[in-house]
């Protein structure tokens, strides 16, 4: 039928054309999940250079494994499993203490208007303590709230990422903002105080 767009190809069409040995659809998925992916492994990983080489190889591993993929399962947590575990793996490696890439989650959409200077120094200035306080969280804290509201994973996502109960999850969230709170609040002086 002519004149008819073509419908792309979902997550599901591409893993089968894969398996059967498919780079152009393994690279239509990677194009797909790799934004989410690095931003993953930049949360958990500490930084970019590390998200890189964790992002490369967990895609790596994940074309290695599209056989063990269960079929009625979505592909994205799946894959971010991935991302986190080899992203895990290289910040234990490294020793290093995880570090958000909060720039990650400032950049603007596009067509939106420019920020005055005196916002912009504002919006910086609380990104700073947001991220100083959220650091000074304990690692299981971090990667809660990173996953939930930096890269906005939904709960089940969070809880396949982080190979944790969906209850667990919520609990966890709930405690962490609460000493997020409580960390914000140490770190702000009160209005007029002394500082």
């Amino acid at each position: 039928m002519e004149g008819r767009p073509l419908q792309e190809p979902n997550d599901q069409e591409l893993i089968e054309r894969a398996r059967g040995g498919d780079l152009g659809a393994y690279d239509e998925l990677v194009r797909r999940h790799q934004e989410v992916a690095f931003r993953t492994a930049v949360l958990l990983a500490g930084g970019p250079l590390e998200a890189q080489d964790a992002t490369q190889d967990a895609f790596v591993k994940a074309h290695a494994a599209l056989g063990r993929f269960r079929d009625d399962s979505p592909f994205r947590p799946w894959l971010l499993t991935i991302v986190a575990n080899e992203a895990r793996n290289r910040r234990r490696s490294a020793g290093r203490r995880l570090a958000l890439a909060a720039r990650i989650a400032e950049d603007r959409p596009a067509g939106e208007a420019a920020p005055s200077p005196e916002a912009t120094v504002l919006d910086h200035e609380r990104r700073t303590e947001l991220t100083a306080a959220i650091d000074r969280l304990g690692d299981d804290d971090r990667n809660v709230i990173g996953c939930r509201y930096l890269l906005e994973l939904s709960e089940a996502e969070t809880a396949d990422v982080l190979r944790l109960p969906r209850g667990t999850v919520k609990s966890r969230l709930s405690r962490a903002l609460a000493r997020l709170r409580t960390e914000l609040e140490l770190a702000t002086p009160a209005a007029g105080g002394p500082r």
